[in-house]
């Protein structure tokens, strides 16, 4: 597969996740959480604060789609190994661990006020975890590039 069509096939994987975030986001999250609330009035009153949080998680995740679009561009460009893509997906990195934290400590608060149960706090773990992992996949595929980058500059240099 040449670069080209690799970063087609990445563009078009970043697209499908965009919209599939939107519709978790803003038509799965609000629909569940409206049933539950009528479902069960008590929790009427945590619908609001939920979906705001939710959404708020939501940033992170579209801020890192971004900086992952950047990085299919310059693969298309045929300058897959760069400081340019090491960079983003430091921000990548970053941005996952920035969700990880957000998810972490939303659930905690909202648990402490009385808006969650433990075990919602408990199963976002897994949630976290899997965020600890793209964060720390992301910072070492951020490493190795930065270094192919170096070995692509000195080779530059010597021919």
């Amino acid at each position: 597969m040449n670069q080209k069509n690799l970063s087609l096939w990445l563009k078009l994987i970043i697209i499908g996740m965009a919209v599939c975030g939107l519709g978790v986001y803003f038509f799965f999250l609000p629909v569940m959480g409206k049933s539950l609330a009528q479902a069960q009035p008590e929790f009427a009153g945590c619908y609001y604060p939920w979906l705001i949080f939710l959404w708020a998680t939501a940033l992170p995740c579209y801020a890192a789609l971004f900086f992952c679009w950047k990085t299919a561009v310059q693969i298309g460009r045929d300058n897959a190994f760069s400081e340019t893509n090491a960079k983003n997906l430091k921000i990548i990195s970053q941005l996952a661990q920035a969700d990880v934290c957000l998810f972490f400590i939303g659930n905690a608060v909202l648990l402490v006020i009385n808006m969650s149960h433990p075990g919602v706090l408990l199963a976002s773990l897994l949630i976290d975890f899997a965020g600890i992992a793209i964060a720390v996949a992301a910072n070492a595929l951020s490493c190795l590039i930065q270094n192919a980058a170096h070995i692509k500059a000195e080779n530059a240099e010597i021919i």
